[in-house]
C-alpha cells in the first residue's frame, strides 16, 4: 500500500503545488466578474476535478492512521469540490470574491502539496527484521 500511496502522492503533491501557486498569482482574475462564459468554465473545471478525485478514491481508498490517509482525504475533497462546481457553478465563482478565505485555502493546499511531494520522494524506510 505504501508504494501505491507514494505513487499517487507523487502525482497529487506537485499538482496541488502548481494549482495553489497559480491560483494565488491569479487571485484578482478569479475574483473579477468576467461574464457568463465563466460559468461554463467553472462547470468544466468541476467535471475534471470530480473525475480526478474519483480516480484517486477508486485507486486509493485507504483509511489508516498514517500519512497515506491524506491521499484518500485529498481524493474525497477534490471529488466534493468538483461536485460543488458542477452543481453550483455560480456559487463557486462567487466564492472567489472572498479573497482572504480563498488565500487561506490555497496556503493549506500548498502545504499539503509540499508534504505529499516530500513523502513521495523520500527514501522508503526498510523494516528491520528481528533476528531471533
Amino acid at each position: 500500500m505504501k508504494t501505491n500511496s507514494r505513487h499517487i502522492a507523487g502525482l497529487v503533491g506537485p499538482t496541488l503545488i502548481a494549482i495553489s501557486l497559480s491560483e494565488a498569482l491569479n487571485l484578482r482574475l478569479m475574483a473579477a466578474d468576467i461574464g457568463p462564459h465563466l460559468v461554463h468554465l467553472m462547470y468544466l473545471n468541476g467535471t475534471l476535478l470530480f473525475v480526478a478525485g474519483l480516480s484517486i478514491v477508486r485507486a486509493h481508498n485507504h483509511w489508516t492512521a498514517d500519512w497515506p490517509v491524506l491521499v484518500t482525504l485529498t481524493g474525497w475533497l477534490v471529488m466534493l469540490g468538483g461536485l460543488i462546481r458542477m452543481f453550483a457553478p455560480v456559487s463557486a465563482q462567487g466564492a472567489a470574491h472572498h479573497t482572504t478565505a480563498l488565500l487561506a485555502l490555497l496556503i493549506i493546499l500548498l502545504a499539503l502539496g509540499i508534504f505529499l511531494t516530500f513523502k513521495a520522494l523520500a527514501p522508503e524506510k526498510v523494516a528491520l527484521e528481528s533476528r531471533s
